[in-house]
């Protein structure tokens, strides 16, 4: 018997919390594909899956998982498509998933820029609850260094609209971004932005440099010096004790030295505890090797 296959293209990422999510196609590769340290996209360039391609993959999720609730569209930023693109997507994902409960997918805090809070609305009401956005940092030293395209006034207006139109966003934030010497300031930063918004979930990543990356030629002309592994768990720490929202932590993460989860502000005493005791208890030279065997996000 010869099964249908979906049609994908490149690499494909989700985030964790989307693993029982029905995945689908819509880009492949980024549409900026300039931020200095990322590598998740090396190698494929942006493309947009025409209509067809999508219809033709809903076909056979009909076929094989005709009651999926939840779908998850890949690539790394498909909320670059135009609103009315996005609505032709939401329309046929209604016509072929009838009981769909909702979709959600990645996006660059520049994606929301040109969408109206009505449209954003309208998104909404045909079943978008959820969008991921890779702010990194909310330090503007830091954001243009690492070539983001977007400064902390742009996350505050753009994530201030998903609010204003009831669309649930989570947050990635990249510890160690700054680059020695830059933790706390990075760290004072960001909790200051996201003390004036609402986002579901704080998921938090460590930097870790592959060749693939800019970053890691910058590293060796020794124009970027790498965050100590201490100061990052000392970023981490900051960053936690300045949030007053309330809000779900996730850093379990194969790149966090010392992983984390928990909901603020109830587990906030807690967790500042285990960074107390991790800074106090692993040395540099420890936390270093334990970066150092990470060949893969």
């Amino acid at each position: 018997m010869i099964y249908p296959e979906l049609h994908f293209t490149g690499q494909v990422w989700r985030p964790p919390y989307e693993a029982n999510s029905q995945l689908l196609q819509l880009t492949s590769g980024c549409t900026w594909h300039k931020c200095r340290f990322c590598s998740l996209y090396h190698g494929t360039p942006f493309r947009v899956s025409p209509l067809s391609e999508v219809e033709a993959d809903l076909k056979v999720i009909r076929q094989w998982q005709p009651r999926a609730r939840r779908v998850y569209l890949t690539g790394a930023n498909p909320f670059a498509l135009s609103y009315d693109k996005l609505m032709d997507v939401a329309i046929l994902l209604r016509k072929y998933l009838t009981h769909m409960v909702s979709f959600g997918m990645f996006a660059r805090v520049t994606d929301i820029a040109p969408k109206s809070v009505a449209e954003l609305k309208n998104l909404r009401h045909m079943k978008l609850d959820s969008i991921n956005i890779g702010i990194e940092t909310a330090h503007d030293p830091t954001l243009d260094r690492m070539d983001k395209g977007y400064h902390a006034s742009d996350i505050l207006e753009q994530l201030s609209k998903l609010d204003e139109a009831g669309i649930r966003y989570n947050v990635f934030y990249l510890n160690g971004l700054g680059g020695k010497g830059n933790g706390e300031v990075s760290a004072i930063a960001t909790a200051d932005v996201l003390n004036r918004l609402h986002p579901c979930i704080i998921n938090i990543v460590s930097l870790t440099v592959f060749p693939e990356s800019q970053l890691h030629q910058d590293v060796l002309d020794g124009t970027y010096i790498e965050e100590p592994e201490i100061e990052r768990l000392m970023e981490m720490r900051t960053l936690i004790d300045r949030l007053d929202i309330k809000v779900n932590l996730l850093g379990h993460h194969i790149s966090n030295t010392v992983p984390i989860t928990g909901a603020l502000p109830g587990d906030k005493a807690a967790i500042l505890r285990e960074f107390d005791e991790a800074i106090a208890r692993f040395p540099e030279t420890e936390l270093k090797a334990y970066r150092n065997r990470i060949w893969h996000l």
